[in-house]
């Protein structure tokens, strides 16, 4: 930066404005001062010096209860990272992704520990995910994501139980009494397949337990007991990999004439798996999705589903994140509302 200023006879605080703070200058001199350290061969500040000078990485690590590829399969993750990142790369903050090793249900504790970030936020880990005791080790701040519950901790969620209930509600009122349950995947061993309400009343997910619940009491008080309700766990998060326990869940004598997914891609794979058995929607079969992810609305028939405004999640986060970097206190918990929004996917039994 000293050749720099000397180069073009400027102060070396000038060149530091020329990259860190442009505004102050104008841009005649600022081009003026770039082009001598280019021909000098100077790149800039340094980024491992600066974060060895402010304590500060400039990265906030994104713990994923899942690998990548199977993760972004499913877009309610896209549109909550995208939506946390436009709030917080202007303030010059990047998105460190780690991913869940599959059976702990977040990223490997020694991942974390690590990691180079200034924050931590996890995206609907597991209860007890051995990442987050790495993340209090640490001392890292910590932003939660749906799941799980921590006390203390910043926290946007969305009203699962009452969106889901809701969703039980509009099966009931449209005369359906043999009602189906597809569950996201609760972490159960083996992965996939039917379920007893008393093991998918112990799913490692809070919001799996929320939706659960949300369902089976509506479901109750229209009269329809818990026994009699079917519930098969999903083995992945994408369609491909829920089409198997979406086929075993529709091979039942008698067959169910409604079925709630706990996400739009599950449901997705519940239409998918009917068509391939000869099963009209909604003819056949009501099916009722949760999120309204846009796959939702180009469906065939478009998907009736539960929204919630993942874009508003995922800003949310982001502004918790800048608060707690800015030593704020974290905030109580937060939920965003959760809607019905009916579509073609459901009729009366």
């Amino acid at each position: 930066m000293d050749d720099v200023a000397d180069a073009v006879g400027v102060s070396r605080a000038t060149v530091s404005n020329a990259y860190n703070r442009p505004d102050q200058l104008s841009a005649q001199l600022r081009e003026e001062v770039l082009r001598a350290a280019k021909k000098i061969g100077y790149a800039g500040p340094n980024p491992t010096a600066r974060s060895l000078a402010t304590s500060r990485t400039g990265a906030i690590a994104v713990l994923l209860d899942t690998n990548l590829s199977t993760a972004f399969s499913d877009p309610a993750l896209s549109l909550t990272l995208d939506a946390l990142s436009t709030v917080v790369d202007p303030e010059g903050h990047a998105l460190l992704l780690l991913p869940g090793d599959g059976e702990s249900g977040g990223p490997r504790a020694e991942r974390i520990l690590t990691a180079q970030a200034d924050i931590a936020v996890a995206y609907s880990l597991a209860d007890g995910a051995p990442a987050l005791n790495a993340v209090r080790d640490r001392g890292m701040p910590l932003v939660v994501i749906d799941q799980p519950h921590i006390r203390g901790s910043a926290r946007i969620g969305v009203a699962d139980r009452a969106g889901a209930a809701a969703a039980a509600r509009h099966l009931v009122e449209l005369g359906h009494r043999r009602i189906g349950i597809f569950s996201a995947q609760c972490l159960s061993a083996p992965r996939g397949g039917e379920l007893s309400v008393a093991e998918a009343g112990n799913s490692r997910f809070h919001d799996n337990r929320e939706r659960m619940a949300g369902y089976l009491e509506t479901l109750a008080e229209a009269g329809i007991p818990a026994a009699g309700v079917p519930i098969w766990e999903a083995s992945g998060l994408s369609v491909e990999g829920a089409l198997p326990s979406a086929f075993g869940l529709l091979d039942r004598h008698p067959r169910p004439t409604a079925l709630l997914c706990m996400s739009d891609l599950l449901a997705l794979a519940a239409i998918s798996a009917a068509r391939h058995l000869g099963l009209s929607v909604p003819g056949d079969l009501s099916v009722v999705g949760f999120d309204d992810v846009p796959p939702a609305r180009w469906s065939e028939p478009p998907l009736t589903t539960v929204r919630q405004d993942l874009a508003a999640k995922g800003r949310a986060a982001g502004e918790l994140v800048l608060g707690l970097l800015r030593g704020e206190k974290a905030p109580a918990p937060a939920e965003i509302p959760a809607e019905l929004v009916v579509r073609d996917s459901t009729a009366p039994a």
